[in-house]
């Protein structure tokens, strides 16, 4: 698998990031859908085998166990030096103060976890998970600088807010002469294309790496619309997500299915394969709960839609609200 530079940092990622918030205890957090550890294994090592070397995950995601379990299987399996590791924090932990959020005292706390369950000295990239309402920009920053500067992280990235706000923190660490944010994890699919009118073409210009997240609309676009699955009966925020334009997301399905069936390939692949075209995305956050979905993903790489299939695909698309900053 050829890798991409991620951005400007130099850094070489697969063009596929494998999105761990599948693995983790499910009784632990709010994901009761996710695999065990001795699951979670043999498709972190297939992820491995298939030439994935970026792989992500979050101090939230299964109250942490999710970083551990990919901590211990990249120990196990991989190379450190040639893994991109990436973590996120924000959201709390614990229901006490100062638990979450992107003060100071939030971050150094929430870093010092994340490397004692990840078992490693540094992370490649730190992300916050979302905008902090009520911390300044200036101290969140001026933190997570400070992380880099300690060694505890390579790179800083951010995650789904509004693109006013990314360009102010931007600024921000321009002015100040602090690290800048390199990647932008946002919600881009088929089914919710909003970032395309500020995002996307703040990032071009910026030199944004953007790591698009949900890419298949949580599964949506991998089969029957009127189908479903254990994650996504018991998935909250995937509800509200994609509540409130069914008729044209069902339509835009339908679509899909179309175009995978006259390319006699499975319908991830096409789903995932116009995210992967798109100027400036540089690696889609995928997930992977059957070996099956790492096959379909590394495949999707090699699958160009024509730009005939391409209009066709987003022809039926109606603006949405922008529900990706949640």
């Amino acid at each position: 698998m050829k890798t991409k530079k991620l951005g400007r940092t130099g850094l070489d990622v697969s063009p596929l990031c494998l999105g761990c918030m599948t693995y983790g205890i499910p009784d632990r957090g709010p994901h009761p859908w996710t695999l065990r550890e001795e699951e979670s294994r043999p498709l972190i090592r297939k992820a491995l085998d298939l030439g994935i070397n970026f792989f992500d995950t979050a101090d939230y995601y299964s109250d942490g166990t999710s970083e551990e379990i990919v901590g211990r299987a990249l120990r196990d399996f991989a190379d450190r030096d040639a893994i991109v590791l990436a973590t996120k924090c924000y959201f709390p932990l614990k229901s006490q103060p100062n638990a979450g959020g992107l003060s100071r005292k939030a971050i150094f706390s929430a870093i010092d976890a994340s490397l004692k369950r990840l078992g490693t000295d540094y992370v490649d990239l730190y992300q916050i998970h979302r905008w902090d309402y009520e911390t300044p920009i200036e101290v969140t920053l001026e933190a997570l600088h400070d992380v880099v500067k300690a060694g505890k992280a390579r790179y800083i990235g951010a995650s789904s807010m509004f693109a006013w706000q990314f360009a102010k923190a931007l600024f921000t660490a321009d002015l100040h002469g602090w690290t800048r944010f390199a990647t932008m994890q946002d919600h881009l699919n088929l089914l919710h294309r909003e970032e395309e009118r500020e995002m996307l073409p703040l990032c071009a210009d910026q030199g944004v790496a953007i790591l698009p997240w949900s890419p298949l609309a949580r599964g949506r676009l991998t089969r029957d619309w009127d189908e479903t699955s254990a994650r996504q009966d018991t998935d909250e925020v995937g509800r509200k997500l994609y509540a409130s334009t069914e008729e044209a997301d069902r339509a835009i399905v339908a679509r899909v299915a179309e175009i995978a069936a006259s390319r006699g390939v499975p319908r991830a692949q096409v789903a995932l394969a116009w995210v992967a075209q798109k100027p400036g995305v540089c690696s889609p956050i995928i997930g992977a709960s059957k070996p099956q979905h790492l096959d379909d993903a590394v495949a999707a790489l090699d699958l160009h839609l024509t730009s005939t299939e391409v209009a066709t695909l987003e022809a039926l698309y109606v603006p949405h609200p922008v529900v990706g900053y949640l």
